[in-house]
């Protein structure tokens, strides 16, 4: 199956457990996903309990946070910023902010809240 024709609760529940596991929590995981997407929390926790794909929460995002063009590094072993894609991109954005969040990273420095600049990473 594609990943963007799967659910959105199930693709979301395992980005949050991959930062549960780190000692994050599901507010952390909801800040840095209404962040990058433009969605709000309560339409988040909403597209959990209905039959959102993932394609559907990617491409209907309101409002994709221009500084998401700012997030590099790998994640599955291909550079984010390299995708072609624009829907691969968008999803492996996503990840790429979660697995900061489950390294430790701080908030601030995972929506770079705290710089004027791009984020070195």
């Amino acid at each position: 199956m594609n990943v963007f024709d799967m659910p959105f609760s199930r693709v979301y529940s395992c980005l949050m457990q991959k930062a549960e596991r780190k000692g994050r929590t599901r507010d952390e995981v909801d800040a840095v996903t209404t962040w990058l997407t433009g969605y709000a929390v309560d339409q988040l926790r909403s597209m959990g309990s209905d039959d959102t794909t993932y394609g559907a929460f990617i491409d209907g995002a309101p409002a994709w946070n221009p500084r998401a063009e700012f997030i590099t590094g790998k994640v599955c072993g291909i550079r984010v910023e390299t995708i072609a894609d624009p829907r691969m991109k968008k999803l492996r954005q996503l990840d790429k902010l979660v697995d900061e969040l489950a390294k430790g990273w701080p908030m601030e420095k995972v929506t770079f809240a705290s710089l004027d600049s791009p984020r070195p990473l």
